[in-house]
């Protein structure tokens, strides 16, 4: 007996491996069974703001150019001077011009007198109507060249067209400009000032005319002013791939309730028209078209994402056997994420811990 007794020992052991692995080849022998937090999957609305960032811009805004080409002989603003209606801002040298305006009139006059020769000499019999006919038409023809002429040359200085203020200076003195090409660029505020977003495809189907927003500026923190959606581009700029929104905000309109934020802001002193000029930067807060309540789960519950895909563990409550599965996501809110699929409603999903799992794992829930 005592001869086989080591041999039965270690028949034992190699059953007791044998079984062991039997019951899971994913958790080891022996392991110590994870403690972890759970969560459950919730139905409830999400926060449908959307949040952009963007800039302050007249929104008239008017692109001024030559009628023809030539070297510009002066500017007389700068960029954010103000300027009047019917103000000078550009001149170019008028030699050129000026010879073609001259060249023009002589033409017209030589027309006029070869068509009054023409006329006496029908009136004696010695030309024929079918000349006097031509000469008309000479005449007119040279009339119409000389006031293309004066036309541009009336052109070859840029004004002012209303009251604004020069965005950009895209020009010097003595630089040879083409006919068309923009040497400033000037905004009116006669139709207000807009902040100018890009916003997404899947935000801008949720964006309609009219929404209301919040704008705030960096310039004068803790004041908010209310906004609305005056326009939304038909197609996406080719550069950034997103859509331009134009929100239409007021100096002196503060905002009230104009889109939900995390805490209300305190009433500060109106802002003067004076004080918006192009270029600041603006935060803006859309309230969007609200989906209703969709499912969602703590936004820690994610091992890994990649776009639109994620995975997550799952608890079975009566095994407490860890899953792990492939999910859809959508949108962010706060400490939330949705669920778009891939999700049983109700399912418990691990939080914390989560790192550490492999699929199969028997783990114990700690309590909340």
């Amino acid at each position: 007996m005592t001869r086989t007794a080591p041999y039965l020992n270690l028949t034992l052991a190699a059953a007791m491996v044998v079984s062991g692995c039997s019951r899971g080849q994913t958790q080891s022998v022996g392991a110590p069974v994870r403690a972890v937090s759970v969560a459950t999957a919730q139905t409830m609305p999400l926060d449908n703001t959307l949040h952009a960032v963007g800039l302050l811009t007249p929104k008239d805004e008017a692109r001024l150019a030559f009628k023809v080409g030539g070297v510009i002989d002066s500017i007389t603003v700068e960029e954010g001077q103000s300027v009047k209606a019917g103000q000078t801002l550009a001149v170019l040298k008028q030699a050129e011009i000026g010879a073609t305006v001259d060249q023009t009139r002589q033409a017209a006059d030589k027309a006029r007198r070869d068509l009054e020769r023409g006329k006496a000499l029908f009136a004696d019999g010695v030309a024929t109507e079918e000349a006097v006919q031509d000469l008309t038409t000479a005449y007119n023809v040279a009339l119409a060249v000389q006031r293309g002429a004066d036309f541009n040359a009336a052109h070859s200085r840029i004004e002012a067209a209303a009251d604004g203020v020069v965005l950009r200076k895209l020009a010097e003195a003595n630089e040879v400009v083409q006919a068309g090409q923009t040497v400033l660029v000037v905004g009116g505020a006669k139709r207000g000032w807009v902040v100018r977003i890009g916003l997404a495809d899947r935000d801008v189907v949720r964006t309609h005319l009219g929404d209301e927003a919040r704008v705030e500026f960096d310039a004068w923190p803790g004041q908010s002013f209310a906004g609305r959606v005056s326009n939304i581009s038909s197609a996406a700029d080719s550069a950034t791939g997103t859509f331009t929104v134009e929100v239409q905000v007021q100096p002196g309109a503060t905002a009230l309730g104009a889109a939900p934020v995390a805490a209300p802001r305190v009433a500060a002193p109106r802002v003067p028209a004076a004080h918006f000029v192009q270029g600041r930067v603006a935060k803006v807060a859309l309230s969007g078209t609200s989906d209703g309540a969709v499912q969602v789960i703590p936004l820690q519950a994610l091992v890994e994402a990649n776009d639109k895909e994620a995975g997550v563990f799952i608890v079975d409550a009566a095994t407490k056997i860890v899953r792990r599965v492939t999910i859809q996501i959508g949108r962010m809110s706060g400490t939330h994420i949705e669920v778009l699929e891939g999700l049983p409603p109700g399912a418990q999903v691990v939080t914390d811990g989560a790192a550490f799992l492999e699929n199969g794992d028997v783990v114990r829930v700690a309590a909340p």
